[in-house]
């Protein structure tokens, strides 16, 4: 009978969800065994979903006793279930230590995304975002990233495939660089989902140094949590900006956007009745991307209890899109999803625990994760 990857593992045993193709390699080599075993180790995980290591009939039966002796395959666990009017589903997955995380997908007529989180809650505190209030307490592990996109597809069974992966859930996905690169390396993965690195986008506020590292590592596509033209009003909305300001986060982007045919930056940009929405705001935004290739997506503001913000009236987004669209910036405005779920972007909370915020020092923490 075929194990479930729910079941508790021994803490001693290793997470086999931890590696990616690379990490298995260096991993069976190191008991031994030829790094050809990491690809028919993926190919029983996630194309076959089989968990139970006697069932896998390649590997010799002295390596199967191995793994299971030492090593678990275990991801996290779906304990609750939100389904919206529009179709989008909203999951609450329990991770270690009594915390989970959200995880929602957005069905659409030709795709389907996954956003996907990538901490426990977030140390950022961007005033205008749910998840910030709920402080921080920890980063996901490879397994735990992966483990979201493993249980969703599960869930959502072979005749809903996940095509299209945003790192845009809780957390920023910068400041979990390493565990965040691998997850999104195995979503590549020709053995394992097969997403094309245009499907994949990973979201930032704006740590530069991991931004400048990227490329080096993982190619996929970026997107960047901007919502303010200006330092004065972006480092109220997005703090981080006080450390790295609009000038290193747009070079940053010309340098991303630099490497690979036709890419640009996708600029998130959540409408704020009265904050950002004016028209020379509009102007100071197309002043500031007109050497930036790049798209614009529009974001009305989903209200969340004591946020003190307001979503911009239709006619203001329209307007302020329009002031966009003549200067030649591809700009949409996103339609929101699963708002009566709490699924809408910047609305997701999960459990946290422990949490602190911004004694965290973010300082160290940009560091730690782009070197």
């Amino acid at each position: 009978m075929m194990s479930s990857v729910t079941e508790s593992a021994r803490p001693e045993l290793i997470n086999l969800l931890d590696f990616d193709r690379e990490g298995l390699k260096a991993f069976f080599v190191r008991i031994n065994e030829k790094p050809f075993r990491a690809t028919q180790l993926l190919k029983w995980i996630y194309q076959e979903n089989v968990t139970n290591f006697d069932q896998m009939t390649n590997l010799s039966k002295t390596l199967r006793s191995y793994l299971k002796e030492h090593c678990s395959i275990t991801a996290p666990e779906i304990l609750i279930e939100q389904i919206a009017s529009d179709g989008t589903r909203k999951w609450a997955i329990e991770m270690s230590c009594g915390n989970h995380v959200e995880s929602v997908f957005i069905p659409e007529d030709k795709r389907g995304t996954l956003c996907v989180s990538s901490q426990i809650g977030c140390a950022l505190a961007c005033t205008f975002c749910s998840t910030a209030r709920q402080g921080f307490n920890r980063n996901l592990s490879v397994s735990e990233i992966i483990g979201q996109l493993y249980v969703a597809q599960k869930r959502l069974g072979q005749k809903t495939r996940i095509t299209n992966v945003v790192m845009m859930g809780m957390g920023e996905p910068l400041l979990n660089f390493n565990n965040v690169v691998a997850a999104m390396n195995l979503m590549m993965d020709d053995f394992t989902f097969g997403l094309s690195k245009r499907r994949v986008t990973i979201s930032t506020s704006g740590i530069v140094p991991a931004m400048n590292r990227l490329n080096d590592v993982c190619d996929v596509s970026m997107a960047v949590s901007l919502h303010a033209a200006n330092d004065g009003l972006r480092d109220k909305l997005v703090p981080i900006n006080q450390k790295y300001p609009l000038k290193e986060l747009m070079d940053a982007c010309r340098e991303y956007a630099k490497q690979g045919p036709r890419k640009h930056i996708t600029f998130e940009y959540v409408m704020l009745e009265g904050v950002n929405d004016s028209v020379q705001d509009a102007r100071q935004l197309v002043k500031l991307l007109k050497d930036v290739p790049s798209k614009i997506n529009l974001i009305p503001f989903n209200p969340f209890p004591n946020s003190n913000y307001f979503c911009s009236p239709h006619e203001v987004i329209s307007r302020f899109k329009d002031v966009l669209y003549k200067a030649g910036i591809v700009t949409t405005i996103r339609k929101t999803r699963g708002e009566d779920i709490d699924a809408a972007c910047g609305q997701l909370v999960g459990k946290v625990k422990d949490k602190s915020r911004r004694n965290l020092k973010l300082q160290k923490m940009g560091d730690t994760y782009a070197t």
